[in-house]
């Protein structure tokens, strides 16, 4: 036999042994970017919109205020969550639920910060229920004066004072990945800097630190799938953990999970039985590798991706600059191919969860 031949019959023997052995247990690879189907334009028909509250808890406190005019016993409503919603005339797609990150309110999903077409009306476009939410203490969803009242009154020490803080523009640069620290800007970053003034302006102080774990925000997410009966929740960066933890609090309701570069993933030690056969995709922009902060949570979710389908799991991480499509930052939903991604994002949907039953 020819050193050729003897190479082809030794390489069609290790096929066939491989062949044999079971296979080991590994996440899907992502789908390759679909091409994208024209989005319906002119007058957006919507067959209702509105807003309302979930949860919030009665607090009866005799630290309401530290002003004279104003009665500093009573009681007051904390906790509860404001949501904005819009209902397409004819829609067939399923109710998307989007909630926004760190030091945000629910503009992140609205308007982009140079005036292009935000998620919330693209998914409204294309058949979607959206409801957009503000965080427990964020926002429309109002933070409690109390811990702070009652150190300015002398009833509490002040290390007692509530934990608030802001990101300053500086730090927030590199968080967000516009460049590797603040004013560099990372080749080809496809976030509209020239409008970085008014996206500054979405910038809110952050209550998070003062709030309890789980987010009171979580068990209204679950109020708010067991209303819907088969939403998606959409996520994003400090809330990225919130829909696994309203899965594992209660699967009522849920029919997928986007979490968009989340903080932190469930431990792959974690039970995976909240995640069973539920349809996850965890989605990354561009610039991971060059952040210390975002590849480590990388890591973790694709360890967590791994746990999950090796007990039936269903999760996808999908980095998007492996999918062709580059120049991502952390705040991919307005970057300038905001639309490009949720295209994307839109036929993963369609595949993976599908339209209303």
């Amino acid at each position: 036999m020819s050193g050729g031949a003897m190479r082809r019959a030794l390489a069609a023997g290790l096929a066939a042994l491989l062949a044999g052995l079971p296979a080991l247990a590994q996440p899907p690879a992502p789908a390759a970017p679909p091409a994208a189907a024209p989005l319906p334009g002119g007058p957006l028909a919507i067959e209702r919109q509105g807003s309302f509250f979930l949860g919030g808890r009665d607090v009866a406190s005799d630290a309401l205020s530290t002003l004279p005019a104003y009665a500093a016993s009573g009681t007051i409503t904390v906790d509860q969550v404001y949501v904005r919603y819009q209902v397409p005339a004819g829609g067939t797609g399923r109710p998307l639920v989007l909630v926004h990150g760190c030091c945000l309110t629910g503009k992140t999903w609205e308007t982009t910060p140079d005036g292009r077409m935000g998620w919330d009306e693209y998914f409204l476009r294309r058949g979607h229920p959206v409801y957009v939410l503000d965080q427990a203490w964020r926002g429309r969803s109002a933070a409690s004066p109390v811990g702070i009242n009652r150190v300015r009154s002398g009833r509490a020490p002040t290390d007692e004072l509530p934990t608030v803080f802001s990101a300053g523009h500086e730090p927030a640069w590199a968080i967000f990945r516009f460049g590797k620290e603040y004013p560099q800007v990372f080749p080809g970053m496809l976030f509209p800097l020239e409008a970085q003034a008014e996206f500054w302006k979405q910038m809110v102080p952050d209550w998070l630190n003062s709030l309890p774990t789980p987010n009171p925000t979580v068990p209204a997410l679950s109020e708010l799938a067991q209303r819907l009966d088969g939403a998606v929740l959409v996520s994003h960066s400090q809330s990225g953990i919130y829909p696994f933890q309203t899965a594992a609090l209660n699967r009522a309701g849920i029919a997928g999970i986007v979490s968009i570069e989340p903080g932190a993933c469930p431990s792959a030690k974690a039970d995976m039985a909240p995640y069973r056969d539920l349809p996850i995709l965890v989605l990354w922009g561009d610039y991971v590798d060059q952040s210390s902060r975002w590849a480590l949570r990388l890591k973790g979710c694709r360890d967590f991706a791994a746990a999950a389908h090796a007990a039936g799991g269903k999760v996808e991480n999908a980095v998007l600059s492996e999918l062709g499509i580059k120049g991502n930052s952390h705040m991919l939903m307005q970057d300038r191919n905001s639309l490009e991604v949720a295209d994307w994002l839109e036929a993963w949907l369609t595949r993976a969860v599908g339209p209303r039953p």
